[in-house]
């Protein structure tokens, strides 16, 4: 183990070469667990304060538009119920979940998030149980919870999304949500830039090629994944769940903060987030 754990965690997150190019499902898994350990502190650095991290109960907002549960009831009425979070990061959304009366379960693949998770728990707030696996793969019984949600959690980061689909039906009881937000999939086609670089389609919106980030070794550090807005339909749907709608986010007038590829200059022409609501019947 390296004597310094910040050079280590540097040295992960140098990006020296990137591409949209094929990497199997265990690579992206690996590179998806690495990058998020060796980024939580600089993620929250960054993110913390905008996502009502170190709040003693959390908050839930669903995407950088700045959208909140408070305000949308995306997943309708969460008291008493019992809820999944997929991808839950450092689970201020959970927490928010369990200060209202929800029975929550975050669930990462990320140890250092979970932990930065756990630290926040232990300043005072509503405990919320924490379980660190994957989302492919959920260690549940079927029909085990109400519902479930993911805010910009596993989902773009999973090879195979399809399969999450199928799990959170699995777990997901009969009338349950399902509820999950992702980056818009026409954003695909620009380059990762709030500025005007960013406002010119360089990628084709089809090449379903994930985009990587390789380490010196040519070791895949980070993965992201695109399926196109009817991908995540068919995922869904064949999941055996039903569709009630897409939310495509305005950007708020109120709002001044970039994050990453989001922006005002980009949000006043095209959406950065897609969030797709669906339901298990009955």
């Amino acid at each position: 183990m390296s004597e310094d754990p910040l050079h280590e965690a540097n040295a992960l997150l140098l990006d020296a070469t990137h591409a949209r190019t094929r990497v199997d499902a265990a690579a992206s898994r690996k590179a998806s667990r690495s990058w998020w350990d060796a980024d939580a502190a600089q993620y929250h650095a960054e993110h913390a304060e905008f996502l009502g991290v170190d709040t003693p109960d959390g908050e839930f907002v669903w995407c950088p538009e700045g959208l909140h549960e408070g305000d949308m009831g995306l997943l309708g009425e969460v008291a008493g119920r019992r809820v999944l979070e997929v991808g839950c990061g450092s689970a201020p959304c959970s927490r928010w979940l369990a200060a209202r009366g929800a029975l929550p379960v975050g669930l990462d693949l990320s140890r250092s998030m979970l932990a930065r998770g756990a630290a926040v728990m232990d300043r005072g707030g509503p405990r919320v149980p924490l379980v660190q696996a994957g989302a492919e793969d959920l260690p549940f019984a079927d029909e085990s919870f109400d519902l479930a949600c993911s805010s910009f959690g596993a989902i773009p980061f999973v090879a195979d999304s399809a399969r999450v689909m199928r799990e959170v039906a699995r777990v997901l009881r009969p009338g349950g949500r399902w509820v999950f937000s992702v980056n818009h999939p026409m954003r695909w086609i620009f380059l990762d830039d709030p500025g005007e670089r960013g406002l010119t389609a360089t990628v084709s919106y089809f090449d379903r090629s994930p985009y990587v980030e390789r380490d010196a070794d040519g070791t895949p550090t980070y993965v992201e994944h695109h399926r196109t807005v009817g991908d995540r339909v068919r995922e869904i749907v064949a999941a055996g769940l039903v569709l009630e709608d897409i939310v495509e986010p305005d950007w708020p007038e109120w709002l001044e903060q970039e994050w990453g590829q989001w922006s005002p200059l980009r949000g006043a022409l095209f959406p950065g987030t897609a969030i797709f609501v669906s339901v298990k019947p009955a």
